[in-house]
């Protein structure tokens, strides 16, 4: 198995993790995650082609899309609400 699988294996159970934890401890591992994905998305898409690179990309999207409407929404200008 490669490391880019054993990495993005550890990423999933991480991010499973947080969203098990209280809102409010959920930010820095969170942004951490987000952060990191696109990294992880990019090397396993180099190791195993771009279908899987974008399977990877599709459920990252599907697993952070709050916090990715959020940063949209900033981008344009707004003031989204942040659960307490």
């Amino acid at each position: 198995m490669s490391w880019s699988v054993i990495t993005a294996a550890i990423w999933v159970f991480a991010a499973t993790g947080t969203a098990l934890l209280p809102m409010r401890y959920q930010y820095v591992p969170g942004i951490t995650l987000l952060i990191l994905a696109p990294l992880l998305i990019l090397w396993l898409g180099s190791d195993f082609g771009w279908g899987w690179g974008v399977a990877a990309l599709a459920a990252f999207v599907s697993m952070f899309r709050n916090p990715l409407k959020y940063f949209y929404a900033r981008a344009r200008g707004h003031q989204p609400e942040v659960p307490k």
